[in-house]
C-alpha cells in the first residue's frame, strides 16, 4: 500500500484547506486509515481516522466540529477538509492506513500546513 499527501500550503488563521492522500496498492483491504500531524519539536498526534468498513469516523478533542475526514472510494483517496483553522493546526500532516485494529501499518511522506 502506497499513501501520498497533498493539499498543505500555507492560510491565514480561520482559514480551510483540503488535504488528500491518494492510496494504491491492496489499499481496499485496509480496515482503518487516519490522519496524523506532528508540529515542529512535538511528538506526532493523532488527528483523525475512518473505519473503512462502517464509515465510522473519529477526532482528536482539538479538531472536533472544525475538520472533517471522508473518502472517495472510486478515487481510492482519503481527505481531511480543514476549517476554521488556528495557528496551533501547523505541522507536518501524514496519512496512515492499518490492516487491523491495532497499529499503522502504513504511512505517506506528509503535506506541510502552516497557519499564521
Amino acid at each position: 500500500v502506497q499513501l501520498v499527501e497533498s493539499g498543505g500550503g500555507s492560510v491565514q488563521a480561520g482559514g480551510s484547506l483540503r488535504l488528500s492522500c491518494a492510496a494504491s496498492g491492496y489499499s481496499y483491504t485496509m480496515y482503518r486509515m487516519g490522519w496524523f500531524r506532528q508540529a515542529p519539536g512535538k511528538e506526532r498526534e493523532w488527528v483523525a481516522n475512518l473505519v473503512m468498513r462502517d464509515s465510522t469516523e473519529n477526532y482528536a478533542d482539538s479538531v472536533k466540529g472544525r475538520f472533517t475526514i471522508s473518502r472517495d472510494n472510486a478515487k481510492n483517496t482519503l481527505y481531511l477538509q480543514m476549517n476554521s483553522l488556528k495557528p496551533e493546526d501547523t505541522g507536518m500532516y501524514s496519512c496512515a492506513a492499518a490492516r487491523s485494529g491495532g497499529v499503522y501499518n502504513y504511512w505517506g511522506q506528509g503535506t506541510q500546513v502552516t497557519v499564521s
